[in-house]
């Protein structure tokens, strides 16, 4: 289900500075997350984020397709 779009997309602050790190300094590390829920925004693109499924990490590498 999705949000409500009064409220806007949910990104998690702390997911989005990590990102925006990485942007700063031209680096690719894959990045350890466990808030699935969180919207993807374009600054995600050509990241790997390892998300927590409750057991294991899964790896999932953004593109804007």
């Amino acid at each position: 289900m999705s949000r409500s779009l009064k409220k806007g997309p949910h990104v998690d602050v702390k997911l989005f500075r990590k990102v925006e790190e990485l942007n700063q300094m031209n680096k690719r590390e894959s990045i350890k997350t466990w808030s699935r829920g969180c919207t993807i925004v374009p600054e995600f693109v050509g990241h790997t984020f390892l998300v927590h499924n409750g057991k294991t990490f899964i790896s999932v590498f953004v593109t804007e397709d």
